[in-house]
C-alpha cells in the first residue's frame, strides 16, 4: 500500500456510541452505516469485505436525535480485517459548507455527553483538536 493511503490519524478518535448506542452513522451511496470511530480527520465503519483502498467518494455524515448533517468527499485509506468482519478507514478530502465546524460542535458535544465528570466546553474543544492519546 503506498504510504499517501495509509491512515495515520493525528487527532484524537472518538467512539460513535453514547449509553452504548450507535449515534453517528455515515450514508454512502444510499447505504447507511454506524461508524465505529469519527475524528476531524475521518473515520471508520465497518466492512465485511475490503473496499477499494484509494477509492474516494461522496458522503454524508448524520447523528442520532438531530436533523443535521455534514456532507463531503473521503478516500479509503485502510482496511483492519478482524475475525466476524472488519473495518474501513477513511480520511476527509472535503467537507462542504461550514462542514468543519459543524463536525468540531457535533464532537465537542460528544465528548462532553460521554465524559464521566464535568468539563467545560473549552476542555471538550482542546480535546477535540488535540492530539491523538491512542
Amino acid at each position: 500500500m503506498a504510504d499517501e493511503t495509509v491512515e495515520r490519524r493525528g487527532r484524537q478518535r472518538f467512539l460513535a456510541t453514547r449509553w452504548g448506542q450507535v449515534c453517528f452513522w455515515v450514508i454512502i451511496d444510499g447505504e447507511k452505516l454506524q461508524l465505529n470511530d469519527l475524528s476531524l480527520e475521518g473515520f471508520a465503519y465497518p466492512a465485511s469485505t475490503p473496499p477499494q483502498s484509494g477509492r474516494s467518494f461522496s458522503f454524508v455524515l448524520v447523528r442520532g436525535g438531530v436533523p443535521d448533517e455534514i456532507r463531503g468527499e473521503a478516500q479509503v485509506v485502510n482496511y483492519l480485517h478482524e475475525v466476524g468482519g472488519g473495518q474501513a478507514g477513511c480520511r476527509f478530502l472535503t467537507l462542504e459548507g461550514d462542514g468543519a465546524e459543524r463536525l468540531t460542535d457535533w464532537l465537542v458535544a460528544h465528548v462532553i455527553a460521554n465524559a464521566t465528570v464535568r468539563i467545560t466546553e473549552k476542555d471538550a474543544r482542546a480535546i477535540v483538536a488535540g492530539g491523538s492519546l491512542i
